[in-house]
């Protein structure tokens, strides 16, 4: 075979087309030299230049790159000043792009094959910068030859880099060109080789070449760690499984099957969406989706999963892992879509033996090409179980470990499982930074890497994501019973405090107890009741209501879903009296006493709207519960934790028909009225200040996006004046524990 007997369009873009499937892998395959100016030198390039490139060289290829090196304003100022050896100055920044950060499977085993052919003399590497008038710059030429051993080359060009997030950017394209084609080509072709053997013997205007052994060396010396793997493109790139079709008019059609996930044809992702799966990509489908709630998190994780398991011909295990069992049934709903028929693991699982499902799937994936891929979705609770442990560890194919509302798994319980087993890895939470726990969120980070896409409430609203919303923060207080509550633990809570590791102040146990307790007594405050009465008096005719009471428990690692202490009950059969007898209006309790199937009918006939007017609820909002009909929403939750009030928020403004605007009722505690503040003594107003802070950080947040943000702005200038609080201090909020 030769070059010409490979189908090659002139255009290639990504995420459209499988560039190395469809272009490099078999066009390298026939080939005896390859040619690549790549734009910028680093590890990460020098991956994704090895793809295809084992067949070739296998065959005694022979391999010549040319790249450029990245030089710091700090490095360009040397050079210009003199103050070193422009030649010694351009190697250290080099050797600064020789890393190990690379350290998946493939990527080191890519970077070995690398060294390994530098070693033996078949692929050679020359640094290009250019040189002018104006001082030194970067070669960013990005162009390729492949030429086989009757003569005949392909020679591409264009935007593309030799780096896998350009490589996978839908926006990103190369330009192809043959030797045997019209005379447009073949003129193409001739000035790509003229231009290349210009640069390559350092005989073009303004363009410097230099060979460094010492990089060579460098790059031996950092990667090469046992003989090459020339298997390695078929390893990691298989060929599909195909069949033939014969059409009705005689023609055939090549059909490939996929058996594992891929995007569907009526789901259309957003340029957001695949610009975050690109990312994703380029960074060894290692990464972090920070997303608001309702912009399409779990698509775009899908879509990451689908491209993956494109990219790696279906050769792939996925684990998915969700805090509570209705998230995972969501999920479910979902990754049926994407051709996945998931394994569902959790202790009142529809699928009784799961178990079983997931040994045997782990143990068909050895042996058969029809059962490479399989997908398992989980609980969190379920996935630290010792036996999914075991059948993860059991898993020979890469491993893809995507875990929905990640900021929990910094936790120690959850941290500790985060290890090599899982090759390629993806984090989705709308609110990543765990509350008041860096190390946590330091951990997340250095397993799953950085953030591909951030993508704020404050952007999905602007571009109709999600919906506008008016915000009117309701004023409460703490009874005389509740205030003397509150200020004796305040005041024993002050008799707790520790200095942490990180040499930020903090309360020991105890005081984390005391603080839970003090966070109850704000979640319960009696006057949110009759202020519930006044607010809400106006919409006892209308429906798609929320009535959202404040939590007073968490999750327990161990468990599947969250449960309501008699205090969480206390205040919704109040709320339920309220608003069924008191005002006439037909109300349903959303609950964990509900089981799965009530609350599917109750979301239904909510969204209906036809005779369920209001849902009263609790922790909903913060287990992901979709329910995007909500119109209205009366917070009686007075969380402190960001976390968990801009997921509320986020959850409120879902899009739905018939809902241009959202109504958020905030139900803000303080320890009194403000008009008697002034008559406290400092310490009185210093035990207040954690809880106001408090307070002040969340009406900020939400006050600073709604449409009518100067209802907000008049409370935060009274409560900053009352206090003698300053706009910074109401930025840094308080000194709290507990959940709510």
């Amino acid at each position: 075979m030769s070059l010409q007997d490979v189908s090659v369009k002139n255009e290639y873009r990504s995420l459209i087309d499988n560039v190395v499937q469809e272009f490099y892998i078999p066009l390298l395959e026939q080939a005896k030299v390859y040619k690549r100016a790549v734009g910028f030198f680093s590890s990460s390039s020098l991956v994704e230049i090895t793809k295809g490139i084992a067949t070739m060289a296998s065959n005694g290829g022979k391999i010549q790159i040319v790249a450029s090196p990245y030089l710091s304003d700090e490095d360009i100022e040397a050079i210009q000043k003199g103050y070193a050896e422009r030649n010694s100055i351009i190697e250290r920044a080099i050797l600064r792009q020789i890393t190990g950060e690379q350290v998946d499977y493939y990527s080191m085993q890519r970077l070995n094959l690398l060294a390994c052919l530098i070693a033996d003399g078949i692929l050679d590497i020359r640094i290009a910068y250019t040189e002018g008038k104006n001082g030194i710059g970067m070669y960013h030429e990005k162009m390729g030859l492949i030429e086989d051993g009757e003569g005949n080359i392909v020679a591409f060009s264009g935007s593309m880099n030799e780096s896998a997030t350009a490589m996978s950017i839908n926006y990103e394209t190369i330009d192809v060109f043959r030797s045997w084609g019209d005379q447009n080509e073949t003129d193409r072709v001739r000035l790509k080789e003229n231009a290349f053997f210009s640069i390559w013997n350092d005989s073009e205007p303004n363009i410097k070449v230099l060979e460094f052994p010492s990089i060579s060396q460098a790059l031996i010396d950092k990667y090469r760690r046992s003989p090459p793997n020339f298997d390695l493109d078929k390893e990691q790139f298989p060929s599909k499984d195909s069949k033939i079709r014969t059409l009705k008019d005689g023609n055939i059609e090549i059909v490939t099957r996929a058996i594992g996930p891929r995007i569907p044809e009526n789901i259309s992702l957003h340029d957001y969406q695949k610009e975050a799966i690109a990312s994703w990509v380029g960074e060894n489908y290692h990464g972090i989706f920070d997303m608001a709630t309702g912009t399409g998190k779990t698509f775009t994780g899908l879509g990451a999963i689908s491209k993956l398991s494109e990219d790696l011909n279906d050769k792939l295990a996925v684990v998915i892992v969700c805090p509570y069992q209705h998230l995972v049934e969501q999920w479910v709903e979902d990754i049926v879509r994407f051709n996945m028929k998931p394994i569902i693991g959790y202790s009142s699982s529809p699928q009784k033996d799961w178990k079983q499902r997931l040994s045997k799937a782990v143990r068909d994936q050895k042996i058969r090409v029809d059962k490479s891929f399989f997908c398992f979705v989980c609980t969190n609770a379920t996935f630290t179980n010792s036996y999914v442990q075991e059948q993860i560890s059991k898993i020979h194919s890469p491993v893809l470990l995507v875990v929905d509302e990640a900021h929990n798994f910094g936790a120690a319980s959850y941290a500790r499982l985060l290890d090599d087993r899982f090759t390629y890895r993806l984090a989705l939470s709308a609110t990543l930074e765990r509350h008041r726990d860096e190390e946590g969120t330091a951990l997340l980070y250095a397993f799953f890497g950085k953030k591909c896409i951030e993508y704020s409430l404050d952007r999905a609203i602007e571009e109709d994501k999600l919906t506008p919303y008016k915000y009117y923060p309701v004023v409460v207080h703490l009874n005389d019973d509740e205030l003397t509550a509150y200020e004796q633990l305040s005041y024993e809570m002050s008799k707790c405090v520790i200095k942490g590791k990180n040499g930020k102040y903090k309360l020991n146990k105890h005081g984390e107890i005391l603080a839970l307790k003090r966070a109850r007594i704000v979640a319960g405050a009696s006057e949110k009741l009759d202020a519930l009465r006044e607010e809400i008096r106006p919409y006892i005719h209308d429906n798609n209501i929320l009535v959202y009471c404040g939590a007073t428990n968490v999750l327990d690692e161990n468990a599947d879903y969250t449960s309501s202490d008699t205090r969480d009950i206390r205040q919704i059969e109040a709320v339920t009296r309220i608003l069924g007898n008191e005002f006439g209006m037909d109300v349903a309790q959303f609950t964990s006493r509900e089981n799965m199937e009530t609350r599917a009918a109750i979301k239904e006939q909510f969204q209906r709207g036809d005779r369920l007017q209001a849902i009263v609820a609790i922790k909903c909002l913060d287990e992901g519960v979709n329910i995007p009909g909500i119109r209205t929403a009366f917070i009686l939750a007075s969380t402190t934790n960001p976390k968990e009030y801009i997921q509320r928020r986020g959850r409120v403004l879902r899009k739905a028909p018939n809902k241009p605007y959202a109504v958020i009722y905030d139900f803000v505690t303080l320890p009194r009225p403000l008009d008697s503040v002034s008559s406290l003594t400092t310490e009185q107003a210093q035990r207040d200040l954690a809880l106001v802070k408090n307070e002040l950080a969340r009406i900020k947040e939400f006050g600073r996006l709604s449409q009518n943000s100067m209802d907000a702005n008049n409370l935060i200038w009274d409560i900053q004046e009352a206090y003698h609080i300053t706009d910074e201090e109401s930025e840094e909020g308080g000194f709290e524990y507990g959940t709510d």
